[in-house]
């Protein structure tokens, strides 16, 4: 047991020893929570669920960051079906402990399947129909949908003592008892089965020493005949009979027989088939419910597996021509032509920087990394030098524009060239490109040599610009 308010471990004295605050009272209060967890884990033992319920959530009223407590009380929810209050457990004892937490491996049993969440789903959503069809008095329709909610999830106990209910209140009382036993066999001590089944008993098997009332005695004449023991009352004297009145006895016999058949025998009979075919009707229900299950999530997966791959489809055509070929290095392969032909550098120059933005250098291979340099040292000394020349030529004919992109592509081969970032900066400064302007002669500034004279020019241009 660790110290609350400095965390140092606790000796058996009534104070810390570390930092001298009292917890005396803290240390009680943390035995009652560890005695609750106790006593809730050995009753779960037992399968008395609904007093392990209360034990641990007593637990937890002492000691809310018990972890333990919490984990196991979502193991008993989730035992007794209530899934939902299972989950809410599990993910409190996740916040509190985010690592080696047992949590963790409740939970990715629960999440891992599309199905098993479908089912959770569909089980609350028939249980609160079931409700519903029991407050509008529709039993029969709660009947069947509990039945499915049984056949997805057999351990809940609430859909067990409703199904029993149900039962019990159209006098099946076998059907009642068996469903009252199921909830027996997962929570031995709950309260509600334990009332339902006395209940239920007191219908099936009546309470001992209860006496039938005594006939009352009558005065009559017994005598034995063959196997027969015929009794004839006394003082009673057989009215006399004639054809007519046996025959209209014969005729009200039949009448009342018919009319009995007609208002007891069939209507059971019909209720009896009524109530088998309520029942195919249920189990094919459930059939189907599995099966739609089934397929959503099979639906799911053809998604996903289509959505992957129309994504590796695309990212394919970006980089396959079509023939098949990587287009990236069939583009690298026309550029090395065009360097080994010697035929013309500015055109190979284009190509390169064309090629780089449409590829991600880092992630392409080392072959095409290294033919990709190589191509670039290649051809730099000639770039720079023809372009510089054609620039200059440019500027000198003040067609700045032209001067300003071959004087820009010997900046991106030679950062050290001060003279070209002299001219550049000059040419953007006539197209009125001060942004660039500036950082050019900025870098004439930097790469020197001081005193020199593009230096000087550099210096005033740049406050000029600045002072704009």
């Amino acid at each position: 047991m660790y110290c609350y308010q400095c965390g140092c471990r606790l000796s058996d004295h009534d104070f810390c020893t570390s930092c001298g605050v009292d917890v005396g009272r803290y240390k009680k209060i943390m035995y009652l929570a560890n005695a609750f967890y106790n006593d809730g884990l050995n009753k779960a033992r037992v399968r008395d669920l609904t007093g392990a319920v209360t034990s641990l959530r007593q637990s937890l009223k002492f000691n809310k960051n018990n972890v333990d407590a919490r984990n196991l009380l979502g193991l008993v929810y989730f035992e007794m079906g209530e899934t939902v209050a299972a989950l809410c457990e599990w993910i409190i004892s996740k916040n509190l402990k985010a690592e080696k937490n047992v949590a963790d491996d409740y939970l990715s049993y629960v999440q891992s399947s599309a199905s098993r969440l479908e089912a959770i789903n569909q089980t609350i959503k028939k249980y609160n129909q079931a409700l519903s069809y029991c407050q509008q008095g529709s039993k029969d329709l709660a009947v069947i949908q509990l039945k499915k909610v049984l056949s997805m999830n057999s351990k809940f106990i609430r859909a067990h003592q409703l199904l029993a209910l149900l039962y019990m209140d159209a006098e099946q009382w076998e059907k009642a008892k068996r469903e009252l036993t199921k909830c027996l066999a997962l929570d031995r001590n709950n309260t509600t089965t334990l009332v339902y089944l006395r209940e239920v008993d007191s219908i099936l098997s009546p309470e001992d020493g209860v006496k039938p009332a005594k006939k009352k005695s009558d005065d009559a004449v017994r005598y034995q005949s063959d196997n027969e023991i015929i009794i004839q009352p006394m003082g009673v004297r057989e009215p006399k009979r004639s054809g007519v009145g046996g025959l209209l006895n014969l005729l009200l016999g039949l009448i009342i027989g018919v009319t009995a058949t007609c208002f007891l025998v069939v209507p059971a009979v019909k209720t009896n088939v009524t109530n088998e075919k309520m029942e195919e009707v249920a189990q094919i229900g459930n059939q189907i419910d599995a099966k739609n299950a089934i397929i959503t999530d099979l639906e799911n997966q053809v998604k996903e597996l289509q959505s992957a791959k129309k994504s590796l489809e695309d990212e394919l055509s970006g980089y396959a021509g079509t023939d098949g070929t990587l287009k990236s290095m069939e583009d690298l392969i026309a550029v090395a032509t065009l360097v080994l032909s010697g035929e013309d550098v500015i055109k190979a120059s284009d190509a390169l920087q064309k090629l780089k933005a449409e590829v991600v250098l880092e992630q392409t291979s080392n072959t095409f990394r290294n033919l990709y340099n190589a191509l670039t040292q290649s051809i730099s000394p000639q770039v720079v030098e023809l372009c510089f020349e054609q620039g200059y030529d440019a500027y000198t004919a003040k067609d700045y524009e032209t001067a300003a992109d071959l004087l820009g592509r010997v900046i991106q081969y030679d950062e050290t060239n001060g003279d070209a970032y002299y001219y550049f900066g000059q040419s953007c400064r006539h197209l009125e490109r001060n942004d660039e302007a500036i950082a050019a002669y900025k870098k004439v500034i930097e790469l020197g040599p001081e005193g020199a004279q593009r230096v000087k020019n550099s210096k005033d241009y740049l406050k000029r610009l600045q002072a704009n």
